[in-house]
């Protein structure tokens, strides 16, 4: 095409999104200030829990006259621990009332308050000698990664050209981990994991929460939400603009937004409640449950929680085990970080079917080592190699990809519902595995890894027969790739204007219960 006074060809305006540098800044702020906290709490505390017990311990000695029994010392920092997952129930149960009345970047700036707040009270814990403040901040620290650990991947996969969905959306996992990462090496003895530091430790999480209050307000708001859910179709205009640059085709990705929307008429806005009753959703709403319980079920957290000990018993000093646990943390990110890359390139479905095949073998070794490794000393180490193999096939997979696909399987309409529930199952999954992996371990020893290995297995089963690739394809696509096994038809999006989908359009709903 040419300009008719000059001749010169006009620029071509580009289909397939790119990284600018204002959808490059938003991915930072938003992410950094949000799923960091997740990161970097569920860490924090591991490393240095002799000397918050010891914190504990002094305090309930200055207040009685004695020294806490060991049962009761256990019984309080498990709880400690448990009150941060359960936070983050009750923070995905409210994120949907949130992100419906003040949007997705607005819900990311008003959960900062659950940041700094807790942030100042565990910052002050020591001098005020009250172990009390560090409980209730891990509830208030939990409802923030609760909130976060759902707004993101809306406001990331939103915000995100189709071509970029993917790599984007495995941010979530990314900055998490880099929030696990920084927690463990600021949780070194020779740092802040000491008697002296660990307050400091602890207030570090409101640091990048302030960093988003100052910055985040600059970037704009996701285009889907102000387009299809406040109807300003010129401020989403705006800021498609911003976030693709000059030379790229907005108009086309606003006429798609205008095809959601439409969608979103004929299903109606849909509530937790009847999302479990809408039969076009069904097969949707059942793989997020299973993407978001596989994730947690498949033993992650329990293969860190028993990491320590497999070092030890390989013959790594105790003192030095720590070391061994940042080393972990690298792998763990940068095989995170080279899921997003990927993720285009091959898809979700190879490194979901990929990272769980690797995930479940490492488990059945490793209870084969465990198992064996009295009478083989050798194989104590195996046990090791095992359990870095289980974290790279997680970060490549389990950890990384639902957080892309949980947002791309539903629809503008439906996916504050779906996310609720999705957090909901995360949190509460997480909790389970917290609560009942000691004691299974106890019980049962090394056969408990079996039980993991099962999962992986059944997992990878379900994403093999039912989930599709989603990579490259539009939500209204994906949607269209479910409907037969939902039993429904659904039009595709050349004739949607031409005819509607055979299901019952529910009335609309405003509310997120």
């Amino acid at each position: 095409m040419e300009n008719k006074g000059t001749g010169t060809p006009l620029p071509t305006a580009h289909k397939k999104g790119r990284l600018q540098s204002t959808l490059v800044l938003t991915t930072l702020s938003a992410s950094f200030g949000s799923v960091f906290q997740y990161g970097y709490n569920i860490a924090v505390i591991n490393t240095p829990h002799k000397v918050f017990k010891s914190f504990y311990n002094d305090t309930y000695f200055e207040r009685h006259g004695r020294s806490m029994d060991e049962n009761s010392l256990l019984l309080l920092w498990s709880c400690t621990v448990s009150m941060f997952p359960l936070g983050g129930v009750f923070g995905s149960l409210i994120v949907g009332l949130m992100v419906n009345k003040w949007g997705r970047k607005g819900t990311l700036l008003i959960n900062n308050i659950f940041a700094i707040t807790p942030a100042i009270l565990m910052g002050v814990s020591k001098v005020a000698r009250a172990f009390e403040l560090i409980i209730l901040s891990r509830v208030l620290v939990g409802i923030c990664a609760g909130i976060s650990y759902s707004v993101l991947p809306m406001y990331l996969g939103e915000l995100a050209p189709k071509n970029l969905r993917g790599t984007l959306g495995t941010m979530t996992e990314v900055f998490v981990i880099i929030g696990v990462l920084l927690a463990q090496i600021f949780s070194l003895q020779s740092i802040l994991g000491n008697a002296t530091g660990w307050p400091i430790l602890l207030a570090l999480t409101g640091v990048p929460a302030l960093i988003q209050l100052l910055s985040l307000p600059f970037f704009p708001e996701s285009p889907r939400y102000t387009l299809i859910e406040k109807g300003d179709e010129e401020t989403a205009r705006q800021a498609l603009r911003r976030l693709r640059g000059c030379n790229y085709d907005v108009e086309a990705e606003m006429e798609e937004m205008r095809e959601e929307e439409r969608k979103e008429r004929e299903e109606g806005r849909l509530s937790v409640l009847n999302l479990f009753t809408f039969r076009p959703l069904r097969w949707q709403l059942i793989s997020i449950i299973v993407l978001m319980a596989g994730q947690q079920l498949s033993g992650i957290n329990a293969v860190n929680y028993y990491a320590d000990i497999i070092y030890t018993s390989a013959g790594v000093d105790p003192t030095q085990s720590q070391y061994i646990i940042v080393g972990s943390g690298v792998t763990n990110l940068v095989m995170t970080v080279v899921s997003a890359v990927i993720v285009e390139r091959l898809g979700r479905r190879i490194l979901l079917l990929s990272g769980y095949g690797i995930c479940g073998s490492a488990c059945l070794v490793l209870t084969v080592a465990l198992l064996l490794q009295s009478t083989v000393p050798e194989l104590s180490y195996l046990g090791i190699i095992c359990v870095f193999a289980y974290i790279v096939g997680h970060s490549i997979g389990p950890s990384p990809v639902p957080s892309v696909v949980r947002t791309e399987i539903v629809l503008q309409s439906s996916r504050t519902a779906a996310l609720t529930v999705d957090g909901t199952v995360h949190w509460l999954t997480n909790f389970i595995v917290g609560l009942a992996f000691p004691s299974i371990q106890v019980a049962i020893g090394a056969y408990s890894f079996l039980i993991f290995s099962v999962l992986c297995i059944l997992t990878a089963a379900y994403i093999y027969v039912v989930i599709p690739e989603t990579k490259g394809k539009t939500f209204v696509e994906i949607n269209c790739a479910f409907a037969k096994r939902n039993g429904v038809e659904f039009p595709e999006e050349k004739d949607v204007t031409m005819a509607e989908p055979h299901t019952t359009s529910l009335p609309g709903k405003q509310t997120s219960f």
